[in-house]
């Protein structure tokens, strides 16, 4: 993608009407379920350690010796505000991710995340069911686990799996043969599987959610309790588009400072700088986050989805290209 001098906005007015209706519509959602809207700040001291994330950094004049962090996601802060009130809460905002850019992929997007006080992740689940057949309007609904998708599409036991047979498997796929040769992280290859192989092959018609996500993908999730090697993490796909990642969150202080060390100890293994862990999201939890389930959808992907816009930057006001 090329930079433009152009002055022009890349959204026409009618999807800047949509845009606008779809904001109101989600507020109208939360409003009807009592869940409060907050926003929480974009600009913070940390940023994430998650291997596959980078914040974008800036510096102020007045704090000349601190880098701060663009946030990929508004996380942190908002667990903040649970564990200190204790209320159902959401926010529409931005954020933004030193990632790629593409049809699906702008720097600067619009997130839409909640936190449940008491959900489960089911009950979540059926709260981004509901939100989503509001919007877009009666879909089916296929939901299964990450282990029975791995099964069916290729045949493998993604948990039992070893880095060897994932790679024999992978290396069939003439796209990501030479990638696949290369690649020695067991993780990475189930994310190569997932994001190219078998999500293409998902129903676009259909909502689908994914479940029970390896406890090496956990993030910020709870482990299941009858299987640990699995955590209650959820995604959400329509229309070929991942557009919802949740989780049943993960409230203890010690296991997340466990998941941070690990990320940066993944970090290290892969010559990347490693990132100082958010002690105040530790000490909030540490101070006790009520249980809760939490999901992030991408606004400006759910807008391509209400307008059948097949390129994010059509829906974007401006995107990075020319803002």
């Amino acid at each position: 993608m090329q930079l433009t001098d152009h002055w022009q906005p890349s959204a026409s007015l009618d999807v800047l009407r949509q845009r606008a209706a779809l904001f109101q519509t989600i507020r109208n959602f939360f409003q009807q379920r009592d869940v409060l809207e907050v926003d929480t700040p974009i600009l913070g001291r940390f940023g994430v350690t998650d291997l596959h994330l980078e914040n974008l950094e800036t510096t102020i004049s007045c704090f000349p010796h601190q880098r701060f962090q663009l946030q990929t996601s508004p996380e942190y802060a908002m667990k903040r505000l649970l564990a200190a009130h204790g209320q159902s809460i959401y926010q529409l905002g931005k954020v933004f991710r030193d990632d790629e850019v593409g049809r699906f992929h702008n720097p600067e997007f619009t997130m839409l995340e909640w936190y449940r006080i008491n959900f489960t992740m089911q009950d979540l689940i059926d709260e981004v069911v509901t939100l989503l057949r509001d919007v877009l309007g009666a879909r089916e609904v296929h939901q299964t686990t990450y282990n029975a998708l791995f099964l069916k599409h290729l045949n493998l036991d993604p948990l039992n799996a070893s880095v060897e047979e994932l790679q024999n498997c992978l290396i069939k796929d003439e796209r990501i043969a030479d990638l696949v040769k290369r690649e020695t992280d067991k993780d990475t290859l189930l994310q190569l599987a997932m994001s190219l192989v078998i999500e293409p092959q998902l129903n676009k018609s259909a909502i689908t959610v994914v479940e029970r996500f390896p406890a090496s993908q956990a993030a910020l999730a709870q482990l299941d309790t009858e299987d640990e090697r699995m955590a209650l993490r959820f995604e959400v796909y329509v229309g070929g588009i991942e557009l919802a990642n949740g989780y049943q969150e993960l409230t203890h202080a010690q296991h997340q400072q466990l998941r941070f060390d690990q990320d940066n100890h993944l970090r290290k293994q892969f010559g990347k700088e490693t990132k100082p862990a958010d002690f105040r999201l530790l000490k909030a939890l540490d101070a006790g986050m009520p249980n809760c389930s939490g999901v992030a959808l991408g606004f400006d992907r759910l807008l391509m989805l209400v307008t059948g816009i097949s390129d994010i930057r059509q829906v974007l006001p401006f995107p990075i290209s020319c803002a």
